[in-house]
């Protein structure tokens, strides 16, 4: 006789989700870490500000590399086995990265610390997996809370941790942490076996092909990256601003960056939105809302506050469009969550690669208001391809489901697994 497999709620309980949310953070803080630190560092190695910055670009290029390789495994390895073992391999470039004792070893160290901290995107799929389809939103939004706590407090953290012990010790705390969570994760989650039976080339071969079906995925893809870029520009270059025109110490570089944690409250509240068929147009918002920071941030040159309350839109904009982007792509087809995840998140973080590194010639060129012009436009582009989707939202003649198009049903459970045609 045949055992069922147990419904998604009663795979789903608030621990799992709590874990989840913990590990996504610890994770995922991994690539933030450096961003506070570059002053150190390039006093550390004797580099310019200008190179120091190659340390952000470099460990999200290694983050976008574990995206495309290491993250499609999601549908083809059982998860928790790919996530401890994962961690297990972070752990040790964090040590590499603490022992460097030359500038082209710690980059080196970034990548693979980029590379494998790719672990928090196979848990954010895993936990829509597990959730209940009237949930989905919700407990996606509640997981993303964490890993933007982490994002936000990575760099908190780090600086405290820099002004006490110095720079490299970020590094070996977050290395012994992602051991202790390996632990953790092989005890509470779940045993999930993907359904594929196709081999890895094959995986990798079917990424250009699942983007080119899904015109939503790619709409998403683009408008998030853009998003992220616009993230990234602001905080690799914010602590030069804060050092060199506010003259900040660590400690105070730190109480800084707690002001950004005010974004991930964006996180469970997109997710009831999206929940409740919104997203669309709550996108849009998010979108204009990111563009408007970046003008608050120029006005606020010489001002803290201002630069605070920036950095906290800008958050939280950034954050929410990422929850309704991926409430929405992970409807699209159930069995691919991992790869639909794996080109979102490559686009996201191409874009922040490509972003940190231009935000670092234009401050060394053009000053803050030079980064913050750069900044304010990239959602502008995002915005553009959102009105784009809008416009084409029902391309083939079918209007899109959810309360916004009355003239469709809300989605049921069951109807979450077909592909949505509009943005």
């Amino acid at each position: 006789m045949r055992i069922p497999i147990p419904a998604a709620p009663e795979r789903m309980n608030p621990v799992i989700t709590t874990v989840l949310a913990v590990a996504c953070g610890l994770t995922v803080a991994n690539l933030y870490y450096a961003q506070p630190l570059l002053e150190l560092v390039a006093r550390s190695f004797g580099v310019s500000q200008g190179t120091a910055t190659t340390v952000v670009t470099l460990t999200q290029v290694g983050y976008a590399l574990g995206l495309l390789f290491v993250l499609p495994l999601g549908d083809l390895v059982e998860n928790r086995r790919l996530a401890t073992r994962t961690l297990v391999v972070t752990a040790t470039a964090l040590l590499l990265a603490a022992a460097s004792p030359y500038f082209a070893m710690f980059l080196a160290a970034s990548v693979l610390v980029g590379t494998t901290s790719v672990v928090a995107q196979v848990l954010v799929p895993l936990a829509a997996h597990l959730a209940p389809a009237d949930r989905r939103g919700a407990i996606v939004g509640q997981v993303m809370s964490g890993l933007l706590i982490g994002i936000l407090l990575a760099r908190t953290v780090a600086s405290l941790v820099a002004d006490l012990l110095g720079w490299r010790a970020i590094y070996c705390v977050s290395a012994a942490l992602m051991v202790l969570l390996a632990l953790v994760l092989r005890c509470v989650l779940p045993h999930r076996a993907p359904e594929h039976t196709a081999n890895y080339r094959y995986l990798l071969a079917g990424l250009g092909e699942l983007a080119r079906r899904e015109p939503v995925l790619r709409r998403r893809a683009l408008c998030q990256a853009t998003m992220f870029a616009a993230f990234t520009a602001f905080w690799t270059v914010i602590a030069y601003e804060l050092i060199d025109e506010h003259h900040f110490g660590q400690a105070q570089i730190a109480l800084f960056a707690l002001a950004g944690v005010g974004g991930a409250a964006a996180a469970p509240v997109a997710g009831r939105i999206a929940d409740r068929g919104h997203g669309s147009s709550a996108s849009g918002a998010a979108l204009l809302l990111a563009s408007l920071a970046f003008f608050l941030a120029a006005a606020g040159h010489r001002c803290v506050p201002l630069l605070a309350a920036a950095a906290v839109l800008l958050d939280f904009a950034v954050q929410a469009h990422q929850v309704m982007s991926q409430h929405e792509i992970y409807a699209l087809r159930g069995d691919a969550r991992a790869r639909i995840n794996t080109v979102f998140m490559t686009s996201v973080f191409v874009g922040g690669a490509g972003s940190s590194a231009v935000a670092g010639v234009l401050h060394t060129a053009f000053g803050w208001r030079g980064v913050c012009a750069f900044g304010a436009l990239l959602p502008l582009v995002g915005l553009l391809m959102w009105a784009y989707g809008a416009w084409t939202m029902t391309p083939r003649g079918r209007p899109s489901a959810g309360p916004e198009h009355p003239a469709e049903p809300a989605r049921s459970a069951t109807r979450t697994q077909q592909r949505v045609t509009g943005l």
